[in-house]
């Protein structure tokens, strides 16, 4: 029976939020590749960004107001030069010793004060060089921003614009500072995320029941297979070299049942949980790959070796049916109508391809029993569905076992068509499986060691 969980206080789960908050941040800079910081967008008519608009508005509105005095008042312009002078010395790196002695000499903040109370300040000089040293620090992405900049003649909105250029300037230096911690980060965010699980299973005892009954299917569906369980430890208490597959296969058992998991009626196992997203969206992608494949090996199989080796083809007839099932997840969307769709579309270009190349198009009888094979994919009977499946979950299977190897598994026969896809989608689940076991392992080998002990 499960560990009663004891009461916990309000200081332990702020602490315990904090904790998470941390290693979910960290974590999704190790996992995601394209991890980047993005500026944040407030709701359109949200009460939060009318009161931003507002302020702002006020802001921009009194400096122009000041610079409109006779003589112009400059309060406000030199504390903006002040901020814009920070962000520019924030950019630089030690080296960068020239550059610092420039910003510091021309945006002088004692001087200009003296040149505006004794009218002799050129707030147009200071913003050209503003410009040129935004240029010159700038990520060449950046480039076409600071042009733009150039081509704006009221002080206002300049100020304006090489704010907003500012911020996105910080937003590509933030993101260059993750790309070049993401090694280092990798190395240690392992021992910190299982550090804070640690922590957490101290709070709740039970906290491993879920990834318990993951791994036991996972060790049952094995024995059904008739695969030899072997058990975990060898006479002498130290593990063996079959124990150790056993166990990787199991693991890897279980990895594969994320992919056909029931996200609305079953939780998540526990060590899992932070990338259940992620798997959830790797399982909607193989679905629709699913039916992608099929349709392509059922329209091949129909036009024969004709059109095999037509370049494009595969490729056109691909994009027509991943456009056609967009949105096939969602409540509202008719799998069978779609399908007839395709069917419809896909005899259209078999047959305009066939023309072009001197082949004869289809009869009306081929057309209909396309349309047909193609119309009952949509059954989940389908056995040209279900082979199509097997074969990418035993290629995904072969992946998890090689994943360690140079050598990726070759393809499945028929899969050939959306290999580019299947293999991106392969290397997205072995990225999260690997750094999943990196993490949990000692975790797992204990509830393994338990379960195949009893098998």
């Amino acid at each position: 029976a499960a560990s009663p969980s004891r009461p916990v206080s309000i200081e332990e789960l702020m602490e315990t939020a904090k904790g998470v908050t941390n290693m979910a941040l960290a974590h999704e800079i190790v996992v995601n590749g394209d991890f980047q910081i993005k500026p944040a967008e407030l709701p359109e008519h949200s009460l939060e960004k009318k009161v931003r608009d507002i302020v702002h508005k006020a802001f921009w509105d009194c400096l122009e107001a000041q610079l409109k005095e006779d003589p112009p008042t400059y309060d406000h312009a030199i504390k903006l030069l002040g901020e814009i002078k920070e962000s520019l010395l924030s950019f630089l790196l030690p080296g960068h010793t020239r550059l610092r002695s420039q910003i510091t000499e021309v945006l002088d903040l004692d001087l200009i004060k003296q040149e505006a109370e004794n009218g002799a300040l050129d707030i147009s000089k200071l913003v050209r060089f503003v410009i040129g040293m935004m240029g010159t620090l700038c990520a060449p992405a950046r480039d076409e921003d600071i042009k733009k900049l150039k081509d704006i003649n009221e002080i206002v909105p300049l100020f304006r614009a090489i704010f907003s250029v500012l911020d996105l300037m910080k937003m590509d230096m933030a993101n260059f500072a993750v790309s070049s911690i993401r090694p280092k980060l990798m190395q240690q965010s392992a021992e910190y995320e299982r550090k804070k699980f640690q922590e957490f299973l101290e709070k709740q005892p039970n906290s491993l029941d879920l990834v318990t009954k993951w791994l036991q299917e996972a060790a049952d569906d094995l024995a059904k297979l008739g695969h030899e369980m072997l058990p975990p430890y060898s006479s002498d208490g130290a593990t063996g070299g079959a124990s150790t597959l056993c166990f990787t296969a199991v693991q890897n058992q279980a990895y594969l049942k994320l992919l056909k998991w029931d996200h609305v009626n079953r939780p998540f196992p526990e060590t899992v949980l932070m990338d259940q997203t992620r798997f959830l969206e790797l399982q909607l992608e193989l679905e629709q790959l699913l039916l992608v494949g099929t349709v392509l090996l059922v329209t091949f199989s129909a036009a024969g070796p004709a059109l095999i080796d037509v370049p494009g083809f595969a490729e056109k007839i691909k994009t027509i049916v991943k456009v056609l099932l967009t949105g096939m997840h969602l409540p509202s969307f008719n799998l069978k109508e779609s399908l007839a769709t395709v069917g419809e579309k896909v005899c259209s270009e078999v047959n305009s391809c066939l023309s072009q190349h001197g082949f004869t198009p289809f009869s009306a009888e081929r057309e209909a029993v396309l349309k047909g094979q193609i119309q009952a994919v949509a059954s989940p009977d389908n056995s040209i569905c279900k082979l199509i499946d097997s074969r990418i979950q035993k290629f995904l299977e072969n992946y998890l076992a090689s994943s360690h190897q140079k050598s990726l598994p070759a393809i499945p026969g028929g899969l050939s068509p959306i290999q580019r896809e299947l293999e991106e989608i392969a290397a997205k689940y072995i990225r999260l499986v690997n750094y999943n076991k990196m993490v949990f392992s000692p975790y797992y080998d204990a509830v393994l060691g338990k379960i195949l002990t009893k098998e």
